[in-house]
């Protein structure tokens, strides 16, 4: 990105993109919180597939550089494969950043949407169930169950699984089970996922039928804005080092 010294990047927020529109709704929700943390930086919002703006449609309106920077918690087949993809075939100026992963930040609005549904660090007989999308990638499933580590850290709750919704076991069934075994009198679901969709009213349904309690996904938090933008930023001050 020779010219990124000179001219200062855009930064391309790339979800997944769906059918559902409160999906595309929370993307660009998250794109706002970013203007709000950065003003003056130039944010658009694009999408692998199903939701428009298309990355390839964003990536052929360029004029300067840009860092792509997925919207994604796993750096899995749409981090790995799709958007790589995309930007080899536009030939555009850009750099794909480091999805969002497992940073502290986001645990800390999973702790948030948990505690909108009551649960404290001090009760000892709930078990939280964090659910998330499961990957063929095994490196990213194995990530995204470090989540029940860090979110277990600091309370006395009977325990903190992690569940697939799609793809490898366990899966949400399998977690609730095995948290009622371990002790657990309520359970509470923490969605692993930035935004509602097909796949978390499924999740939800499930829920429903076990008795069991779910809470809302991640969101346009102003966490999840920040470390978007943090991976923008190690993303630029990498290719000025390079």
């Amino acid at each position: 990105m020779r010219h990124l010294r000179s001219c200062p990047p855009v930064l391309i927020l790339t979800a997944h993109g769906s059918v559902d529109p409160r999906s595309s709704a929370t993307s660009h929700a998250v794109a706002d919180q970013i203007r709000l943390l950065r003003p003056g930086l130039d944010v658009r919002v694009a999408f692998c597939e199903n939701s428009t703006p298309n990355l390839a449609e964003v990536l052929a309106t360029l004029r300067g550089p840009a860092v792509i920077t997925p919207l994604l918690l796993a750096s899995a087949y749409h981090a790995r494969v799709d958007i790589p993809g995309i930007i080899a075939a536009s030939g555009a100026e850009v750099v794909q950043s480091d999805t969002l992963g497992e940073d502290p930040r986001l645990v800390q609005v999973l702790r948030a949407r948990l505690a909108d549904l009551g649960v404290t660090d001090d009760h000892t007989n709930t078990g939280v169930l964090v659910v998330a999308v499961g990957s063929s990638h095994t490196a990213a499933n194995a990530r995204t169950s470090t989540l029940a580590a860090a979110l277990a850290e600091h309370n006395r709750w009977a325990g903190v699984r992690v569940a697939f919704a799609t793809g490898p076991e366990p899966t949400v069934a399998d977690g609730i089970e095995d948290l009622r075994r371990s002790g657990a009198r309520r359970i509470a679901l923490a969605p692993w996922f930035i935004a509602p969709g097909k796949i978390t009213d499924r999740v939800a349904r499930i829920a429903a039928e076990a008795g069991v309690e779910m809470a809302a996904p991640l969101g346009a938090h102003a966490l999840v804005a920040a470390t978007a933008l943090d991976r923008f930023d190690q993303a630029v001050a990498q290719r000025l080092v390079a």
